[in-house]
Protein backbone atom coordinates (compact mmCIF):
# COMPACT_ATOMS: atom_id res chain seq x y z
CA UNK A 1 0.00 0.00 0.00
CA UNK A 2 0.99 3.38 -0.69
CA UNK A 3 2.05 6.11 1.69
CA UNK A 4 -0.29 8.98 2.11
CA UNK A 5 1.18 11.94 -0.22
CA UNK A 6 -1.20 14.24 2.26
CA UNK A 7 -2.36 13.67 5.93
CA UNK A 8 -5.27 15.98 5.94
CA UNK A 9 -4.14 19.67 4.67
CA UNK A 10 -0.33 18.55 5.10
CA UNK A 11 2.12 17.69 1.96
CA UNK A 12 4.31 14.54 3.07
CA UNK A 13 8.07 15.19 2.51
CA UNK A 14 9.85 12.40 3.78
CA UNK A 15 10.00 10.23 7.13
CA UNK A 16 12.28 11.54 9.97
CA UNK A 17 12.37 8.41 11.88
CA UNK A 18 10.46 5.58 13.57
CA UNK A 19 9.59 4.17 16.91
CA UNK A 20 7.91 1.13 18.34
CA UNK A 21 4.77 3.47 18.48
CA UNK A 22 4.61 5.97 15.83
CA UNK A 23 6.12 7.19 12.74
CA UNK A 24 7.72 10.50 12.56
CA UNK A 25 7.13 12.49 8.64
CA UNK A 26 8.56 15.83 7.96
CA UNK A 27 5.55 17.34 5.93
CA UNK A 28 4.32 20.87 4.81
CA UNK A 29 1.73 23.25 6.33
CA UNK A 30 0.32 24.58 2.48
CA UNK A 31 -1.59 27.24 4.85
CA UNK A 32 0.81 28.10 6.90
CA UNK A 33 3.21 27.76 4.48
CA UNK A 34 5.72 26.09 6.89
CA UNK A 35 7.47 22.66 7.64
CA UNK A 36 5.79 20.57 10.75
CA UNK A 37 6.89 17.00 12.00
CA UNK A 38 3.69 14.60 11.95
CA UNK A 39 3.79 12.11 14.40
CA UNK A 40 1.33 8.97 13.08
CA UNK A 41 0.41 5.86 15.36
CA UNK A 42 1.71 2.70 14.00
CA UNK A 43 -0.78 0.63 12.17
CA UNK A 44 0.32 -2.08 14.09
CA UNK A 45 -1.35 -0.85 17.02
CA UNK A 46 -4.40 1.26 15.71
CA UNK A 47 -6.43 -1.14 17.27
CA UNK A 48 -5.05 -1.20 20.99
CA UNK A 49 -7.30 1.32 22.37
CA UNK A 50 -4.54 1.80 25.78
CA UNK A 51 -1.96 2.56 23.07
CA UNK A 52 -4.28 4.87 21.13
CA UNK A 53 -5.07 7.02 24.56
CA UNK A 54 -1.66 6.92 25.30
CA UNK A 55 -0.76 8.74 21.43
CA UNK A 56 -3.74 11.46 21.86
CA UNK A 57 -3.06 12.02 25.57
CA UNK A 58 0.15 12.90 24.52
CA UNK A 59 -1.10 15.94 22.19
CA UNK A 60 -3.34 16.81 24.91
CA UNK A 61 -0.41 17.32 27.99
CA UNK A 62 1.75 18.71 25.28
CA UNK A 63 -1.09 21.69 24.28
CA UNK A 64 -1.34 22.21 27.95
CA UNK A 65 2.46 24.04 28.13
CA UNK A 66 3.72 26.85 26.65
CA UNK A 67 7.33 27.06 26.78
CA UNK A 68 10.11 27.53 23.82
CA UNK A 69 11.52 24.55 25.61
CA UNK A 70 8.66 22.53 24.92
CA UNK A 71 7.88 20.77 21.59
CA UNK A 72 4.25 22.24 20.58
CA UNK A 73 1.55 20.69 18.88
CA UNK A 74 0.14 23.05 16.50
CA UNK A 75 -3.26 20.72 15.41
CA UNK A 76 -4.26 16.75 15.65
CA UNK A 77 -6.30 14.44 13.00
CA UNK A 78 -7.17 11.08 11.59
CA UNK A 79 -6.06 9.32 8.68
CA UNK A 80 -8.61 7.03 6.47
CA UNK A 81 -7.72 4.58 8.39
CA UNK A 82 -8.51 5.73 11.61
CA UNK A 83 -5.10 6.23 12.87
CA UNK A 84 -4.62 9.41 14.86
CA UNK A 85 -1.67 11.53 13.86
CA UNK A 86 -0.21 14.93 15.72
CA UNK A 87 0.68 17.89 14.13
CA UNK A 88 4.30 19.06 15.72
CA UNK A 89 7.50 21.69 16.10
CA UNK A 90 9.77 20.71 13.03
CA UNK A 91 13.29 20.01 14.63
CA UNK A 92 15.80 20.55 12.01
CA UNK A 93 18.64 19.79 13.94
CA UNK A 94 18.01 16.30 14.93
CA UNK A 95 18.38 14.88 18.79
CA UNK A 96 20.60 15.74 21.57
CA UNK A 97 21.57 11.74 20.82
CA UNK A 98 22.45 12.51 17.06
CA UNK A 99 24.95 15.43 18.21
CA UNK A 100 26.49 12.80 20.56
CA UNK A 101 27.32 10.10 17.99
CA UNK A 102 29.61 13.03 16.65
CA UNK A 103 31.31 14.36 19.19
CA UNK A 104 30.74 15.35 23.04
CA UNK A 105 30.05 18.55 24.53
CA UNK A 106 32.11 21.55 26.35
CA UNK A 107 31.30 22.18 29.88
CA UNK A 108 29.36 25.61 28.89
CA UNK A 109 27.31 23.67 25.99
CA UNK A 110 26.38 20.90 28.32
CA UNK A 111 24.93 23.60 30.85
CA UNK A 112 23.51 25.15 28.14
CA UNK A 113 22.09 21.94 27.15
CA UNK A 114 21.20 21.56 31.02
CA UNK A 115 19.23 24.43 31.41
CA UNK A 116 17.25 24.45 28.27
CA UNK A 117 15.93 20.96 29.23
CA UNK A 118 15.32 22.23 32.84
CA UNK A 119 13.66 24.71 31.87
CA UNK A 120 11.01 22.33 29.62
CA UNK A 121 10.95 20.43 31.90
CA UNK A 122 9.94 23.17 34.73
CA UNK A 123 7.10 24.32 32.41
CA UNK A 124 5.32 20.65 32.60
CA UNK A 125 5.65 20.80 36.30
CA UNK A 126 4.19 24.16 36.66
CA UNK A 127 1.24 22.45 34.79
CA UNK A 128 1.11 19.37 37.11
CA UNK A 129 2.82 16.83 33.92
CA UNK A 130 5.36 14.74 34.22
CA UNK A 131 7.49 13.56 31.66
CA UNK A 132 8.99 10.08 32.90
CA UNK A 133 11.59 9.23 29.99
CA UNK A 134 14.26 11.91 29.82
CA UNK A 135 16.71 11.38 27.63
CA UNK A 136 19.50 12.24 24.56
CA UNK A 137 16.73 11.19 22.14
CA UNK A 138 14.10 12.79 23.49
CA UNK A 139 15.71 16.54 23.42
CA UNK A 140 15.41 17.86 20.45
CA UNK A 141 17.12 20.71 18.74
CA UNK A 142 15.63 23.68 16.79
CA UNK A 143 17.04 26.16 15.10
CA UNK A 144 15.05 29.86 15.72
CA UNK A 145 16.66 33.15 14.66
CA UNK A 146 19.97 31.43 13.62
CA UNK A 147 20.70 29.71 17.25
CA UNK A 148 19.86 26.16 18.32
CA UNK A 149 17.24 25.80 20.56
CA UNK A 150 16.99 22.46 22.70
CA UNK A 151 13.17 21.74 23.40
CA UNK A 152 12.07 18.35 25.58
CA UNK A 153 9.97 16.02 23.18
CA UNK A 154 7.88 13.17 23.61
CA UNK A 155 5.73 12.47 26.27
CA UNK A 156 4.31 9.04 25.32
CA UNK A 157 4.49 8.18 29.03
CA UNK A 158 4.15 11.62 30.37
CA UNK A 159 1.29 11.84 33.41
CA UNK A 160 -0.36 14.32 34.90
CA UNK A 161 0.57 14.07 38.31
CA UNK A 162 -2.88 13.81 40.17
CA UNK A 163 -3.05 10.72 37.84
CA UNK A 164 0.71 9.44 38.52
CA UNK A 165 0.24 9.84 42.01
CA UNK A 166 -2.52 7.32 41.97
CA UNK A 167 -1.56 5.09 39.00
CA UNK A 168 1.89 4.36 37.52
CA UNK A 169 3.02 2.27 34.71
CA UNK A 170 6.66 0.58 35.34
CA UNK A 171 8.27 2.03 32.19
CA UNK A 172 11.02 4.31 31.59
CA UNK A 173 14.62 3.77 29.81
CA UNK A 174 16.68 2.12 32.46
CA UNK A 175 20.15 4.23 32.24
CA UNK A 176 17.66 7.18 33.11
CA UNK A 177 14.81 6.55 34.95
CA UNK A 178 14.41 7.36 38.93
CA UNK A 179 14.80 4.17 41.14
CA UNK A 180 11.13 4.83 42.00
CA UNK A 181 9.63 4.76 38.99
CA UNK A 182 11.79 1.59 38.17
CA UNK A 183 9.83 -0.07 41.37
CA UNK A 184 6.48 1.22 39.81
CA UNK A 185 5.92 3.55 43.14
CA UNK A 186 4.15 7.25 42.50
CA UNK A 187 5.83 9.70 41.16
CA UNK A 188 6.31 13.51 41.94
CA UNK A 189 8.73 15.79 39.75
CA UNK A 190 11.66 14.93 41.21
CA UNK A 191 11.77 11.43 39.06
CA UNK A 192 12.17 13.97 36.10
CA UNK A 193 14.90 16.00 38.50
CA UNK A 194 16.65 12.43 38.51
CA UNK A 195 16.54 11.77 34.99
CA UNK A 196 18.03 15.15 34.31
CA UNK A 197 20.85 14.92 36.85
CA UNK A 198 21.77 11.32 34.57
CA UNK A 199 21.54 13.44 31.47
CA UNK A 200 23.95 16.32 32.88
CA UNK A 201 26.14 13.72 34.12
CA UNK A 202 26.54 11.84 31.16
CA UNK A 203 27.10 15.73 29.10
CA UNK A 204 29.63 16.70 31.53
CA UNK A 205 31.55 13.57 31.98
CA UNK A 206 31.04 11.81 28.78
CA UNK A 207 29.79 8.81 30.01
CA UNK A 208 26.74 7.78 31.81
CA UNK A 209 26.30 7.81 35.61
CA UNK A 210 24.91 4.48 35.42
CA UNK A 211 24.89 1.96 32.25
CA UNK A 212 21.38 -0.30 33.40
CA UNK A 213 20.18 -2.59 30.71
CA UNK A 214 16.52 -3.51 32.83
CA UNK A 215 14.21 -1.78 34.96
CA UNK A 216 15.32 -4.40 38.05
CA UNK A 217 18.68 -2.66 38.19
CA UNK A 218 17.59 0.76 37.81
CA UNK A 219 14.94 -0.02 41.11
CA UNK A 220 18.58 -0.56 43.32
CA UNK A 221 21.18 1.52 41.57
CA UNK A 222 24.62 0.80 42.81
CA UNK A 223 27.51 3.42 44.07
CA UNK A 224 27.76 6.31 42.19
CA UNK A 225 31.03 6.99 40.07
CA UNK A 226 33.13 9.55 40.34
CA UNK A 227 32.13 12.43 38.45
CA UNK A 228 35.44 13.54 37.58
CA UNK A 229 38.03 12.06 35.46
CA UNK A 230 41.41 13.39 34.59
CA UNK A 231 40.69 14.08 31.12
CA UNK A 232 37.46 16.14 32.39
CA UNK A 233 38.30 17.18 36.14
CA UNK A 234 35.29 18.48 38.24
CA UNK A 235 35.46 20.54 41.67
CA UNK A 236 33.90 18.70 44.58
CA UNK A 237 31.13 21.79 44.62
CA UNK A 238 29.49 20.02 41.15
CA UNK A 239 30.39 16.61 42.34
CA UNK A 240 28.06 17.50 44.86
CA UNK A 241 25.12 18.52 42.84
CA UNK A 242 24.74 16.05 40.25
CA UNK A 243 25.40 13.43 43.10
CA UNK A 244 22.42 15.20 45.27
CA UNK A 245 20.11 14.94 42.35
CA UNK A 246 20.76 11.38 41.47
CA UNK A 247 20.46 10.67 45.13
CA UNK A 248 18.25 7.02 45.48
CA UNK A 249 16.07 8.35 48.30
CA UNK A 250 14.26 11.32 46.33
CA UNK A 251 14.15 13.16 49.51
CA UNK A 252 17.76 13.66 49.50
CA UNK A 253 17.30 15.30 46.44
CA UNK A 254 16.91 18.83 44.69
CA UNK A 255 13.61 20.38 45.39
CA UNK A 256 12.68 20.91 41.94
CA UNK A 257 14.50 20.83 38.65
CA UNK A 258 14.48 25.26 38.84
CA UNK A 259 16.97 24.26 41.90
CA UNK A 260 19.39 21.89 40.63
CA UNK A 261 19.81 23.65 37.49
CA UNK A 262 20.21 26.96 39.63
CA UNK A 263 22.74 25.10 41.90
CA UNK A 264 25.06 23.00 38.90
CA UNK A 265 25.46 26.87 37.46
CA UNK A 266 26.67 28.10 40.74
CA UNK A 267 29.05 25.74 41.25
CA UNK A 268 30.59 25.24 37.86
CA UNK A 269 30.82 29.17 38.04
CA UNK A 270 28.29 30.32 35.13
CA UNK A 271 25.05 31.74 34.86
CA UNK A 272 22.65 29.64 33.64
CA UNK A 273 21.16 31.05 31.35
CA UNK A 274 24.06 32.60 29.53
CA UNK A 275 24.65 31.42 25.74
CA UNK A 276 28.64 29.67 25.73
CA UNK A 277 30.16 31.05 22.78
CA UNK A 278 30.59 29.12 20.81
CA UNK A 279 27.13 27.03 21.12
CA UNK A 280 25.96 24.46 19.03
CA UNK A 281 26.39 25.88 15.20
CA UNK A 282 23.45 25.13 12.99
CA UNK A 283 24.00 22.64 10.11
CA UNK A 284 23.40 25.14 7.27
CA UNK A 285 22.59 21.89 5.25
CA UNK A 286 19.73 20.41 8.04
CA UNK A 287 17.78 23.91 8.21
CA UNK A 288 16.41 23.37 4.61
CA UNK A 289 13.29 21.33 4.75
CA UNK A 290 12.89 21.59 1.01
CA UNK A 291 10.98 24.11 -1.19
CA UNK A 292 7.26 24.52 -0.99
CA UNK A 293 5.21 21.21 -2.35
CA UNK A 294 2.93 21.83 -5.28
CA UNK A 295 -0.69 22.11 -4.12
CA UNK A 296 -1.60 19.66 -6.77
CA UNK A 297 -1.81 16.52 -5.13
CA UNK A 298 -0.27 13.68 -7.26
CA UNK A 299 -2.75 11.38 -9.23
CA UNK A 300 -2.36 7.50 -10.17
CA UNK A 301 0.34 5.00 -8.09
CA UNK A 302 3.51 6.92 -7.26
CA UNK A 303 6.26 5.63 -5.33
CA UNK A 304 6.28 6.79 -1.84
CA UNK A 305 8.73 8.78 0.45
CA UNK A 306 11.79 6.72 1.09
CA UNK A 307 12.94 5.82 4.58
CA UNK A 308 16.64 6.12 5.74
CA UNK A 309 19.25 3.78 5.08
CA UNK A 310 20.73 2.23 8.97
CA UNK A 311 23.80 3.59 9.80
CA UNK A 312 25.96 2.27 12.32
CA UNK A 313 27.54 5.56 13.20
CA UNK A 314 25.26 9.03 12.05
CA UNK A 315 27.41 11.91 11.21
CA UNK A 316 24.75 14.33 12.16
CA UNK A 317 21.46 12.63 11.82
CA UNK A 318 19.27 9.91 10.84
CA UNK A 319 16.97 11.71 9.35
CA UNK A 320 15.60 9.90 6.04
CA UNK A 321 17.48 10.32 2.92
CA UNK A 322 15.58 11.06 -0.75
CA UNK A 323 15.95 9.50 -3.39
CA UNK A 324 17.39 10.24 -6.83
CA UNK A 325 17.90 7.94 -10.29
CA UNK A 326 19.47 8.51 -13.65
CA UNK A 327 19.54 7.15 -17.50
CA UNK A 328 23.17 7.67 -19.36
CA UNK A 329 20.93 8.11 -22.54
CA UNK A 330 18.54 10.51 -20.94
CA UNK A 331 20.65 12.57 -20.28
CA UNK A 332 22.90 12.66 -23.23
CA UNK A 333 21.89 15.82 -25.14
CA UNK A 334 23.36 18.39 -22.58
CA UNK A 335 26.59 16.23 -20.87
CA UNK A 336 29.89 17.78 -20.68
CA UNK A 337 32.95 15.99 -19.97
CA UNK A 338 32.89 14.78 -16.08
CA UNK A 339 35.36 16.90 -13.94
CA UNK A 340 39.08 15.65 -13.34
CA UNK A 341 38.34 14.25 -9.76
CA UNK A 342 39.06 11.17 -8.05
CA UNK A 343 36.26 8.48 -7.89
CA UNK A 344 35.93 6.04 -5.27
CA UNK A 345 33.76 2.58 -5.61
CA UNK A 346 30.88 2.03 -2.87
CA UNK A 347 29.27 -1.32 -1.92
CA UNK A 348 26.45 -2.01 0.14
CA UNK A 349 27.24 -4.60 3.00
CA UNK A 350 25.28 -7.48 1.20
CA UNK A 351 27.26 -7.28 -2.32
CA UNK A 352 24.13 -6.88 -4.30
CA UNK A 353 24.63 -3.23 -5.40
CA UNK A 354 27.75 -1.36 -6.40
CA UNK A 355 28.22 2.60 -7.81
CA UNK A 356 31.17 4.71 -8.54
CA UNK A 357 31.00 8.07 -7.01
CA UNK A 358 33.19 11.42 -6.90
CA UNK A 359 35.71 11.00 -3.88
CA UNK A 360 34.32 14.36 -2.40
CA UNK A 361 30.94 12.61 -2.25
CA UNK A 362 32.09 10.16 0.60
CA UNK A 363 31.72 12.78 3.64
CA UNK A 364 28.56 11.04 4.61
CA UNK A 365 27.65 7.22 3.59
CA UNK A 366 25.62 4.26 4.68
CA UNK A 367 26.50 0.72 3.41
CA UNK A 368 23.65 -1.30 5.49
CA UNK A 369 20.50 -1.63 3.98
CA UNK A 370 17.13 0.17 4.00
CA UNK A 371 13.16 -0.82 5.11
CA UNK A 372 11.23 0.51 2.07
CA UNK A 373 7.82 2.04 3.79
CA UNK A 374 5.11 -0.18 4.34
CA UNK A 375 7.46 -2.92 3.73
CA UNK A 376 8.79 -5.26 6.72
CA UNK A 377 12.28 -6.57 6.23
CA UNK A 378 15.23 -4.80 5.23
CA UNK A 379 16.49 -4.52 1.58
CA UNK A 380 19.81 -3.87 0.51
CA UNK A 381 20.94 -0.13 -0.39
CA UNK A 382 23.44 2.34 -0.02
CA UNK A 383 23.88 6.33 0.31
CA UNK A 384 26.69 8.31 -0.70
CA UNK A 385 26.81 11.88 -0.41
CA UNK A 386 28.56 14.83 0.85
CA UNK A 387 26.22 15.65 3.83
CA UNK A 388 23.87 13.33 5.40
CA UNK A 389 20.91 15.31 4.45
CA UNK A 390 22.25 15.54 0.25
CA UNK A 391 19.04 14.86 -0.65
CA UNK A 392 17.28 17.53 1.28
CA UNK A 393 19.14 20.43 0.95
CA UNK A 394 21.81 21.51 -1.90
CA UNK A 395 24.11 18.66 -1.50
CA UNK A 396 25.35 15.84 -3.68
CA UNK A 397 24.36 12.48 -3.55
CA UNK A 398 23.33 9.11 -4.56
CA UNK A 399 21.06 6.68 -3.25
CA UNK A 400 20.49 2.83 -4.71
CA UNK A 401 18.00 0.30 -3.08
CA UNK A 402 15.84 -2.39 -3.75
CA UNK A 403 12.28 -2.39 -3.05
CA UNK A 404 9.79 -4.62 -3.49
CA UNK A 405 7.24 -4.55 -6.73
CA UNK A 406 6.03 -6.14 -9.99
CA UNK A 407 5.86 -3.25 -12.02
CA UNK A 408 7.29 0.33 -12.92
CA UNK A 409 5.58 3.05 -11.00
CA UNK A 410 3.17 5.71 -12.69
CA UNK A 411 4.93 8.24 -10.71
CA UNK A 412 8.25 8.99 -9.43
CA UNK A 413 9.02 11.09 -6.38
CA UNK A 414 8.74 15.08 -7.06
CA UNK A 415 10.94 17.88 -6.88
CA UNK A 416 8.90 21.17 -6.82
CA UNK A 417 11.78 22.87 -5.30
CA UNK A 418 13.35 22.15 -9.32
CA UNK A 419 10.75 23.84 -11.67
CA UNK A 420 8.90 21.43 -14.30
CA UNK A 421 10.73 18.44 -15.13
CA UNK A 422 11.75 16.48 -18.62
CA UNK A 423 9.37 14.52 -20.19
CA UNK A 424 9.66 10.81 -18.50
CA UNK A 425 11.61 8.51 -20.43
CA UNK A 426 10.89 4.86 -20.94
CA UNK A 427 13.77 2.22 -21.92
CA UNK A 428 15.49 -0.88 -21.37
CA UNK A 429 18.76 -0.29 -19.68
CA UNK A 430 21.46 -2.97 -18.27
CA UNK A 431 19.61 -3.89 -15.34
CA UNK A 432 15.94 -4.20 -17.30
CA UNK A 433 12.46 -2.20 -18.22
CA UNK A 434 13.52 1.50 -16.49
CA UNK A 435 11.57 5.06 -16.46
CA UNK A 436 13.76 8.23 -15.83
CA UNK A 437 12.90 11.87 -14.96
CA UNK A 438 14.92 14.47 -14.99
CA UNK A 439 14.83 17.82 -13.30
CA UNK A 440 17.70 19.94 -14.59
CA UNK A 441 16.86 23.58 -12.78
CA UNK A 442 17.64 22.53 -9.08
CA UNK A 443 19.19 24.43 -6.68
CA UNK A 444 22.75 23.13 -6.72
CA UNK A 445 22.51 21.47 -10.24
CA UNK A 446 20.57 18.85 -11.55
CA UNK A 447 18.25 15.69 -10.10
CA UNK A 448 17.43 12.52 -11.45
CA UNK A 449 14.79 10.02 -10.97
CA UNK A 450 15.13 6.36 -11.80
CA UNK A 451 13.37 3.45 -11.13
CA UNK A 452 13.88 -0.11 -12.70
CA UNK A 453 12.59 -3.53 -13.07
CA UNK A 454 15.21 -5.82 -11.97
CA UNK A 455 13.13 -9.30 -11.24
CA UNK A 456 9.65 -10.36 -11.76
CA UNK A 457 9.19 -8.80 -8.07
CA UNK A 458 11.72 -6.54 -7.31
CA UNK A 459 12.60 -2.82 -8.32
CA UNK A 460 16.06 -0.64 -8.30
CA UNK A 461 15.38 2.51 -6.91
CA UNK A 462 18.14 5.23 -8.04
CA UNK A 463 18.94 8.86 -7.13
CA UNK A 464 21.41 11.47 -8.18
CA UNK A 465 21.67 15.05 -7.44
CA UNK A 466 24.98 16.51 -8.88
CA UNK A 467 26.29 19.97 -9.88
CA UNK A 468 26.10 18.90 -13.14
CA UNK A 469 24.86 16.37 -16.02
CA UNK A 470 28.27 15.03 -17.05
CA UNK A 471 28.37 13.85 -13.58
CA UNK A 472 25.41 12.52 -13.19
CA UNK A 473 26.11 10.39 -15.98
CA UNK A 474 29.06 8.95 -14.97
CA UNK A 475 27.50 8.01 -11.38
CA UNK A 476 24.34 6.43 -13.35
CA UNK A 477 26.64 4.43 -15.81
CA UNK A 478 28.72 3.07 -12.44
CA UNK A 479 25.64 1.73 -10.65
CA UNK A 480 26.04 -1.76 -10.50
CA UNK A 481 23.82 -4.64 -8.96
CA UNK A 482 25.22 -8.40 -8.52
CA UNK A 483 23.48 -11.69 -8.06
CA UNK A 484 20.07 -10.36 -10.27
CA UNK A 485 21.21 -12.35 -13.52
Amino acid sequence: MSIPVYFGRYAVRRRIGAGAFATVWLAFDEHLDSPVAVKVLAENWSEDGHVRRRFLDEGRLLRKVESPHVVTVYDAGELDDGRPYLVMTYADQGTLADRLEVAGLTTDQALHVTDQVGAGLQALHERAILHRDVKPANVLFRTVDGRVRAMVADLGLGKALDVSSRLTMIAGTPSYVAPEQARGESLDARADQYSLAALAYLLLGGRPAYEHTTLGAASAPGPLAPLSTPDRPFPPEVEAVVARGLAVDREDRWPTVAEFVEALAHALGADAGAVPDPWLPADPELTQPGARPSLLRAEGTSLPPPAAPRRRRRVLLGAAVGLVALAGGALAGYAASPSSVEWAEVTDDSGSLGVSVPAPWRRATATDGWRPPETDRDFPALSVGTTAQWAAADGHGVFVGLLPGSDLPEQVPQHPECGDPREPVTNSSAHGEAVTVVYPDCPGGITVERVVQVTDHQLLWVQVRSADAATANRVLDGVQTYGFR
